[in-house]
């Protein structure tokens, strides 16, 4: 019982360290609430530092930013990699992402 408890437990810490893809709107809320590519999270670029923490983002994910024309993205991108976030990439600018990240539609014509 104990060896599968230790499995188990083993188990749980493996899956919760799964390294995942996020995509990150850097803009303003506002600028987000108008529309964003479908998934993405919203953190102002001038706080990313101190809030991509609190968005259950890890050091292992690979972090895609963007914005509206890619200036703040690249800010962004600067403080991660001085935080660590080696995986963090620049999509650019919203269109520019969009046509990058986002999947296309699999209905047909």
């Amino acid at each position: 019982m104990k060896t599968l408890l230790t499995s188990l437990i083993f188990l749980l810490a493996s899956a919760s360290a799964i390294a995942k893809d996020v995509i990150v709107d850097v803009r303003t809320p506002q600028e987000f609430a108008a529309g964003h590519l479908d998934g993405a999270v919203n953190i102002e670029y001038g706080s990313i530092g101190q809030q991509i923490s609190k968005a259950g983002i890890s050091k292992e994910d690979k972090v895609f930013l963007y914005c509206q024309t890619g200036h703040r993205s690249g800010i962004a991108l600067d403080t991660l990699k001085s935080l660590g976030f080696s995986k963090a990439e620049n999509a650019g600018g919203i269109e520019q992402a969009r046509k990058a990240l986002q999947k296309p539609s699999t209905t047909p014509p």
